[in-house]
């Protein structure tokens, strides 16, 4: 399945790589020219401020909010204490290659979206409802409770409902696995996402949208990352420890070590703090905050773009344990029909 990057994942890469552009003329300009003091400040602040700008406002929006203590925190410091120090070029580098990782975890993550997005390609787009005698396509958001609606051959049933008119089959195999139609006659309970084969059918709703059998669904697959496994929950509250023990450790290191050993001039206190700030980089947790919970939502993706629907993180970390699977849908396993 070919996946398109989204303009934001479009205007990410463009300016990572302009900045990286910039980077590499600045570096061989500065080189060849000798240049020093303020101009070489400004010619590495503009790839700097290109590529790490949103994380820069971020961090600040999170200091306001009192939400201090994550990645894009660490960050602006590593890089901020690089460019203070004079490090201009690893500072840009630094945001660069934290840029890169995420848009490498965007485009993950939205490969993943979308094929959990086409697996569940059971959203009725419309419903035809009477109303005053008249029939009426609207959003199936706005069919109420006891209305009626009428379904065509090859249409999708909007909502929940009994037919009052009519007799049908009726396709559920994308919610149930049953490969065989179901046939429905007046009286019967049909389920939204299904798909009427045959005839017209009057149906009376006994749910509105919200509360339909492929709402339910839906909404299951779109907050699966919010169903964590063990090891998540874990990662999540280790981060909350960890991050400001870095922070708290990368301090130390920059003010202890002088004071220890008596040395207390210029050049002392900027090779401590150098080595604080790649102490701080080096340290950052994003790599293992993110990794975890991304390793389960691609798992998820994955799965979904070869006809496997899994609801949560927990119920791939329970598949990993099982030896046993059992299944009651032959056409599941004989023609790969979900």
């Amino acid at each position: 399945m070919k996946y398109k990057l989204t303009k934001k994942q479009k205007k990410t890469l463009i300016r990572i790589i302009i900045a990286f552009a910039i980077l590499v003329v600045d570096v061989a300009v500065t080189k060849l020219l000798n240049i020093e003091g303020v101009l070489k400040l400004v010619l590495f602040l503009i790839p700097y401020v290109i590529v790490g700008y949103d994380v820069l406002r971020t961090a600040a929006i999170n200091i306001v909010h009192g939400q201090v203590f994550d990645e894009k925190f660490l960050m602006t410091v590593a890089t901020l204490g690089a460019v203070l120090t004079g490090e201009y070029p690893e500072a840009t580098a630094v945001m660069l290659f934290y840029q890169v990782g995420e848009l490498f975890q965007s485009i993950a993550v939205g490969r993943s979206r979308k094929s959990i997005a086409k697996l569940m390609d059971i959203r009725p787009d419309y419903a035809v409802v009477l109303r005053d005698g008249e029939e009426l396509t609207v959003s199936p958001d706005n069919v109420e409770v006891g209305e009626i609606i009428v379904v065509k051959p090859g249409e999708k049933i909007p909502l929940d409902g009994n037919i009052v008119e009519g007799s049908t089959s009726v396709n559920t195999a994308a919610l149930t696995g049953e490969s065989m139609p179901v046939d429905k006659a007046c009286g019967d309970m049909v389920i939204s996402g299904s798909v009427n084969l045959t005839g017209v059918i009057k149906v009376k709703t006994t749910s509105n949208y919200g509360m339909s059998t492929v709402s339910k669904i839906l909404e299951l697959v779109e907050n699966a990352s919010e169903k964590k496994a063990k090891v998540e929950g874990f990662i999540t509250r280790f981060a909350r420890w960890y991050t400001p023990a870095v922070v708290i450790g990368a301090l130390a290191l920059a003010i202890l070590p002088p004071l220890f050993t008596g040395i207390t001039d210029g050049a002392t206190w900027i090779l401590w703090v150098k080595r604080a700030l790649v102490f701080l980089v080096v340290s950052c947790p994003c790599a293992l905050v993110i990794s975890i919970p991304l390793g389960f939502f691609a798992g998820i993706g994955g799965a979904s773009s070869r006809g496997i629907l899994i609801k949560g993180g927990n119920y791939l970390e329970a598949l990993s344990k099982a030896e046993t699977l059992v299944f009651d849908k032959t056409g599941t396993l004989t023609k790969g029909v979900f």
